[in-house]
């Protein structure tokens, strides 16, 4: 079985409030997006959400529609000399969108799949699908409106199948975490700078006649959780393995490290693919646009007193504790599920204490 499926991105403004879309058919889509970020972001990010979606059957066949040749050169030409060169060109300038490109890297790895160049805005009825998505998604994001996410792939891990992010309103609201009144700045990351999310390099689409490319599996190992954690941190534990309690907390105790915080590889790998924060003011920040900011703005050191770490489940960890940060103290709540064999952060939500 082979399927079809067509990626596509947009931005108003490139960079501008930008949207992503993957598109099988109207039961079978995806889209997200950032407030602020390029077009080649957002083709590069749904194929990389189409890869991890159809994770679950890897036999099968992809055939991706794509009408970004940049994307296309980027994944099926480029990428292998890009990685021998410690991913920097061939003038020996750093590869533009490397964050993502490396995701997508390691998302290859055993899988079958083919590139399909297609003409843009030219009636391919799955391309005008895609398009029309992630453009509503960017347009969302312009407007300060909720946007669809689709219903995923049928069958896909939990967290992939049935998304339940919801878009940040707008890039005012997603700023919002670090305004002078402090009304949401005490998010699960903490003291964000108000420069917040800026735009990366914009890359140029390319066009021309079909083209048509397929790689075999690259093989690239997952980024270990536990790679940069302090060595103390199992101190007591020494002699066993730690709990899952114990590895829950130290995960936490690493997210709100700032060098973690703006590594974009390591969030994605802490952060569940679905996760949500409803900051302290109610806003909603998605996985991406809390990557797309940290990467940015990874704010100050954050220590934090454990309240409690509860199971609700045989994966799933309900962690409850007191953060204290430059900005203040607040009260927080981290769900963390075990997804793949990694405990990664589902949601969160904080308050600040008077």
């Amino acid at each position: 079985m082979t399927i079809t499926a067509a990626a596509d991105g947009s931005a108003l403004g490139n960079p501008g409030p930008a949207g992503w879309a993957w598109y099988v058919n109207d039961d079978c889509w995806r889209a997200g997006g950032w407030p602020h970020g390029t077009n080649n972001q957002g083709e590069l990010m749904a194929v990389l959400d189409l890869f991890r979606a159809t994770a679950h059957i890897p036999q099968e066949d992809l055939r991706i529609l794509c009408d970004s040749q940049y994307v296309i050169n980027s994944v099926t030409k480029w990428m292998p000399g890009w990685k021998r060169k410690g991913w920097r060109k061939a003038d020996g300038k750093p590869v533009l969108n490397v964050d993502i490109l490396k995701e997508i890297d390691r998302e290859l790895a055993g899988r079958k799949y083919t590139f399909e160049w297609v003409r843009g805005h030219a009636g391919h009825d799955l391309n005008e699908a895609a398009d029309e998505r992630a453009r509503a998604v960017a347009q969302a994001y312009q407007q300060g409106v909720a946007a669809r996410s689709g219903p995923g792939f049928r069958g896909a891990a939990a967290g992939v199948q049935e998304p339940e992010a919801r878009e940040a309103a707008a890039v005012g609201d997603s700023l919002s975490l670090a305004e002078p009144d402090g009304a949401d700045e005490l998010d699960l990351f903490g003291g964000l700078d108000s420069s917040g999310l800026n735009g990366a390099g914009v890359g140029s689409n390319g066009s021309g006649s079909s083209v048509r490319a397929s790689n075999g599996p690259v093989a690239l190992s997952e980024p270990d959780l536990f790679s940069e954690l302090d060595p103390d941190v199992f101190s007591a534990t020494r002699g066993r393995g730690p709990s899952a309690e114990e590895t829950v907390e130290a995960l936490e105790r690493e997210l709100l490290r700032p060098d973690v915080r703006s590594d974009i590889g390591r969030t994605a790998v802490l952060l569940h693919p679905d996760f949500v924060e409803i900051g302290s003011a109610g806003r909603i920040w998605t996985r991406d646009a809390m990557m797309m900011s940290l990467e940015e703005s990874p704010g100050g050191p954050t220590d934090l007193d454990v309240l409690g770490a509860d199971r609700i489940g045989s994966n799933t960890i309900l962690l409850t504790y007191r953060s204290y940060s430059r900005s203040g103290t607040a009260l927080r709540s981290s769900l963390w599920v075990l997804d793949g064999g990694q405990w990664r952060l589902r949601f969160h939500q904080s308050t600040p204490e008077a």
